[in-house]
């Protein structure tokens, strides 16, 4: 997607190392005392030593590399929060529509801005040929009833749904299917204690994993 927004990126990493567990090296050799100005040499380790051995039988598992993923927040140049954001994983591709931007308060009428918006993802769901099943979930803060909470929130992702399958529609791909749930305050992504965590929870969020993933 290429919106006229400022865009902030963060890409987290993790590889795991799985082993069953070695016998922790005890530290025989204490710190330097504060007064010492000269720095120590490095501590000589003796690789023959019992301690840096795995018990008998053990065997150092196989290295797995976590999820990647990279989240991206975008938001126009006047807005001081998120309009929109982005997460790609190995395995799948969310979009978030924050309900402030795509609804007005307490109603599941899209905006007129809003759409350009989901015709983006909708090309970025062609492009990317797309096959699995798409997911359009709607979510609340905790404020009001449950069951409010849970029917605003449906109402939302289908909102949402009926512009996402016209635009892919209009592509000549009518061939998509659809899951559409609502989970009201159910599932939150930040704090409901605070308006901003609030603001980050009402949501709808479109899901799908690429082909190949």
């Amino acid at each position: 997607m290429k919106p006229a927004a400022a865009a902030a990126s963060l890409t987290l990493t993790v590889v795991l190392l799985a082993a069953a567990a070695p016998q922790a090296l005890a530290d025989t050799n204490p710190p330097p005392s504060a007064g010492d100005a000269t720095p120590t040499a490095p501590v000589k380790i003796d690789p023959s030593s019992p301690n840096l051995q795995l018990p008998e039988g053990s065997t150092l598992a196989a290295p797995k590399v976590l999820d990647i993923v990279s989240v991206t927040d975008e938001s126009t140049v006047a807005a001081s929060e998120p309009e929109q954001r982005q997460e790609t994983s190995n395995s799948t591709v969310t979009y978030a529509l924050q309900s402030e931007v795509a609804f007005a308060k307490d109603s599941a009428t899209l905006s007129p801005s809003v759409t350009s918006r989901i015709q983006a993802i909708a090309a970025d769901i062609n492009a990317r040929h797309v096959t699995s099943p798409i997911r359009v979930f709607g979510f609340t803060d905790d404020l009001g009833s449950s069951e409010h909470g849970a029917t605003l929130s449906r109402q939302r992702a289908q909102a949402v749904y009926q512009v996402l399958a016209t635009e892919l529609g209009k592509a000549g791909d009518a061939s998509h299917t659809f899951q559409v749930r609502g989970y009201g305050e159910d599932y939150p992504i930040a704090d409901n204690s605070t308006e901003s965590g609030r603001r980050q929870n009402r949501r709808v969020e479109i899901t799908f994993t690429p082909p190949g993933a």
